[in-house]
């Protein structure tokens, strides 16, 4: 009775060390999280409220009042006057993520004047425009913010045209491609002019702009004069 007893319990015993052993088999590694870090800056200041400097004084001790532009017969600003004509549309009511991570931006929450860049990584005026952008964010810091907006773009892929060409102003992502639809505009690069006040002064789809077209568009749209 124990001899057939043990003979039916062995294929058993079998079974279950096989078992086992197929499940002490390593899982298949976790896939590995992008641990470089960012390039681009942090979204904090895009909405803080601007340092106030204070005026220069005068030989005679007062501040110096700043001169008010004179429009011309129609409406329009003068060229080389550096300020921006009056008018304009709001940006959409639209947030997005911060590519850096944080709290989310409302793009109406943006503080002016601001330069609103639309790229991907795919698009090839997109990477020639960009290290533009980044000398102007150097060169009017303090004045003018730049910001990116990623479209239509894998984080990977954008991540890796900021490490390549240097990016470091702050970029939002927009995976729904929600501005460029918000502005009723299907082309990117796409730039938009946002002055002081919120409000937009241009939205520009020429194609990749150099520094001199910029600096004139900075000018032109947003009153600041900003060396190419």
């Amino acid at each position: 009775m124990k001899r057939r007893l043990a003979a039916l319990l062995l294929p058993l015993a079998l079974l279950a060390a096989g078992c086992t052993a197929s499940s002490g088999e390593p899982a298949p590694p976790a896939p590995r999280k992008n641990t470089r870090p960012s390039p681009f800056a942090a979204c904090v200041a895009l909405t803080a409220p601007p340092a106030t400097a204070a005026p220069t004084p005068t030989a005679s001790g007062a501040a110096p009042t700043p001169a008010t532009p004179t429009l011309s017969a129609s409406g329009a600003v003068p060229p080389g006057s550096g300020a921006a004509p009056a008018g304009g549309s709001v940006l959409p009511e639209l947030t997005l993520p911060c590519f850096t991570g944080g709290d989310p931006v409302a793009l109406r929450d943006v503080r002016g004047p601001a330069v609103i860049n639309l790229w991907a990584s795919w698009c090839p005026p997109c990477r020639k425009e960009l290290p533009a952008f980044q000398r102007l964010s150097e060169r009017a810091a303090g004045r003018l913010q730049v910001v990116g907006v990623n479209a239509r773009d894998s984080r990977d892929a954008a991540q890796s045209i900021g490490e390549d060409f240097g990016i470091r102003f702050p970029v939002l992502f927009d995976q729904g491609d929600s501005l460029s639809r918000g502005l009723n505009r299907n082309a990117i690069p796409l730039t938009v002019f946002v002055d002081a006040d919120g409000r937009v002064r241009h939205v520009d789809v020429s194609g990749a702009l150099d520094d001199t077209r910029l600096a004139e568009l900075v000018r032109r749209h947003l009153g600041l004069v900003v060396s190419a």
